[in-house]
């Protein structure tokens, strides 16, 4: 992975050289009026310009190789949610008495979501039905609820239900989900608790573990997916959860281990393969990333996430092209998505086309107006583009989202130092180096900046 800092990229070499000559160029004729103690002409000046964007070319380079090391999108992260609710209607369906009234209302089979609530509902208001077959009525009513996103009115009818049952393990791993679609994942594991404590099932301790995860807590994670595993040995969602997990801890050999597993029993999963290309990418096997990536297309060709993610891994390779084919497709697919639109910016910036990256970049923001990182990128391309106001301006707002971004500052000092503020530059420099003291080039800009105040000291 680090090989990718080495050089910048072909495309921005020759454009880097120009530049890196005209500098070299003025860094003789800096020394000759500083030996001979000449006052410092405006042909000087140009000269400590040109050297500025020489250097600016150089790290927008070696910027745009860490951006390509950023983590791709995480396919889990997006669809956790979404598959809680997949068998929502049949995974506890037995847990409740089977009624002759009101079938609709309480049949296993699939019902329209407005019949099932309609027949419910007559259940529920009918003061003759037994305690029990309300308390299914109202459990199966928060279902249908769920499946319409109507939380609130879900919680409400699970909340009903354990009122009149208290020992229904059922809906409060229900309500357990409606919480965790709401956002509000303490109250979800709390009714996960007591759904494990009633019933302790493989899916209970899964989805639990995905709250977790879903905290940041990969630890507490991993050791739910350990339970479910050992439950049931043959849930491929537990092993492709636990790699999830692995793979937010960092190890990478892990996550694919768990991929590898889940695959063998899931092999038409797309979204697993999606996520063992991004710990293939991370290990830095770019090949084996791709084929993850074409077996998710294949298996899934109208999910973005993908084609997002295949583009990063071709950005990394090089191969700007694929790279811009496939964040196409991604928009055409998602045209909401801001990072595909980011990442497609970029792409263009590394073929020098500023305009189209600029217009992505742009369209970036618009979606995700707090993106830092599409400012930050916007910021790099105005400044390539010479126009280091309008690049002052984007890294300002980075810097608004994002203040501890200590190359935000460092390339807003350089913006400065093209205007020929440094004592703007030098204060930019001054906090990318409380961030980050350890960049070297932070030091080495403050000081050309400092000597070409004239302070030697």
């Amino acid at each position: 992975m680090a090989a990718l800092m080495r050089s910048p990229p072909p495309c921005l070499a020759d454009l880097a050289g120009r530049a890196v000559a005209v500098s070299a160029e003025c860094r003789g004729r800096v020394s000759v009026w500083q030996k001979s103690n000449l006052t410092l002409t405006q042909e000087w000046l140009q000269c400590w310009v040109a050297k500025i964007k020489a250097f600016l070319i150089k790290r927008t380079a070696m910027q745009i190789n860490d951006i390509i090391r950023e983590p791709m999108i995480r396919k889990w992260q997006r669809s956790f949610c979404r598959s809680l609710l997949r068998g929502l209607v049949v995974f506890f369906a037995l847990s409740g008495p089977a009624l002759a009234a009101s079938s609709d209302c309480v049949s296993d089979d699939e019902v329209d979501t407005a019949r099932r609530i309609a027949a419910c509902t007559r259940m529920i208001e009918d003061v003759t039905e037994p305690a029990s077959s309300r308390s299914t009525a109202y459990f199966k009513r928060g279902v249908a609820w769920a499946m319409q996103n109507d939380h609130d009115r879900a919680i409400a009818d699970f909340d009903q239900a354990i009122g009149l049952d208290p020992e229904d393990a059922s809906a409060f791993f229900y309500r357990g989900i409606s919480w965790v679609l709401k956002g509000d994942t303490d109250r979800a594991i709390a009714d996960f608790d007591q759904a494990i404590r009633l019933d302790p099932k493989s899916d209970a301790y899964r989805i639990r573990g995905s709250a977790w995860l879903d905290k940041g807590d990969s630890d507490r994670a991993i050791v739910d997916y350990d339970q479910a595993i050992s439950l049931d040995p043959e849930n491929s969602n537990a092993y492709y959860n636990r790699g999830s997990a692995w793979l937010d801890k960092g190890d990478n050999d892990r996550a694919i281990a768990d991929y590898d597993q889940a695959i063998s029993l899931d092999p038409r999963n797309a979204e697993i393969y999606n996520d063992r290309g991004l710990a293939w990418a991370r290990k830095g096997d770019n090949d084996r990333a791709i084929a993850d990536y074409d077996q998710a297309i294949s298996l899934d060709p109208h999910d973005a996430v993908p084609y997002n993610n295949r583009g990063l891994v071709w950005k990394r390779k090089r191969d700007y092209d694929r790279a811009i084919a496939d964040y196409d497709q991604a928009i055409s697919l998602d045209p909401k998505e801001a990072s595909a639109y980011d990442n497609r910016g970029l792409a263009w910036l590394l073929k020098r086309d500023f305009d189209r990256a600029i217009s992505d970049f742009g369209q970036a923001i618009r979606l995700d107006p707090n993106a830092a990182g599409a400012h930050h990128h916007q910021g790099m391309a105005w400044s390539l583009r010479g126009d280091s106001d309008k690049a002052i301006a984007d890294y300002d707002q980075e810097i608004n989202l994002n203040p501890k971004d200590a190359r935000a500052y460092l390339d807003r000092g350089l913006s400065w130092a093209v205007k020929g503020d440094y004592d703007r530059a030098i204060a930019d420099y001054d906090q990318a180096i409380i961030i980050n003291p350890k960049d070297a080039s932070a030091y080495g800009n403050r000081s050309r900046a400092w000597r070409y105040k004239g302070d030697y000291d």
